[in-house]
């Protein structure tokens, strides 16, 4: 296993829709999804995709606690304790009209997060690390990680999807931009 290089927005891989993979068993496909897991878990993320370290394939990891945590200082943990899923050639079927905003981060864009509104109930399916069908329901911040990660397969980072600009900050003013919301005028 090796920690890989993660793309930074603005590179080629992460603009163009990834190619299915048609042998999820075949050795390097297994060593692709191993470095993956070690670089999602060295880079504190809750998912990594394929393109993200320079592979344009239809492969996603993610770890999704039901809920997010923060920690004292206000940057986001991620419980690596949660159930790792391995989906080679995702399909993403939304479930309901009901739809959460949330914030968003990503390990090819940062310091920076942005506020993105998606569906709250989908079912995800797709093949796991052997090739076997796999389909389940997801909601909250589980559903808002796996559409994440696939838009990566589809070439679309997190800004593209934002409504409004003005809610992309860096990571260190977060902080300061929630107190100023919740004390309007003492900025």
């Amino acid at each position: 296993m090796a920690i890989r290089k993660i793309a930074r927005m603005g590179h080629p891989v992460l603009r163009r829709p990834a190619a299915p993979v048609s042998h999820p068993r075949d050795p390097e496909i297994q060593r692709l999804i191993d470095d993956m897991i070690e670089t999602m878990i060295d880079a504190n993320g809750a998912g990594l995709a394929a393109p993200q370290v320079y592979e344009s394939l239809r492969l996603v990891i993610f770890q999704a606690p039901g809920e997010r945590s923060e920690a004292a200082d206000g940057e986001e943990r991620f419980d690596h304790t949660a159930p790792l899923t391995v989906l080679i050639n995702p399909v993403i079927e939304v479930l309901g009209p009901e739809r959460q905003t949330g914030w968003e981060g990503c390990l090819s864009v940062p310091g920076l997060r942005g506020v993105v509104t998606r569906p709250n109930h989908i079912r995800y399916s797709g093949l796991d690390r052997s090739g076997k069908p796999v389909s389940r329901e997801a909601r909250g911040f589980h559903a808002r990680v796996v559409q994440h990660e696939c838009d990566h397969l589809d070439g679309i980072l997190y800004p593209q999807r934002m409504q409004d600009l003005s809610l992309l900050l860096f990571e260190t003013e977060i902080a300061d931009f929630m107190a100023a919301q919740q004390n309007p005028g003492r900025e």
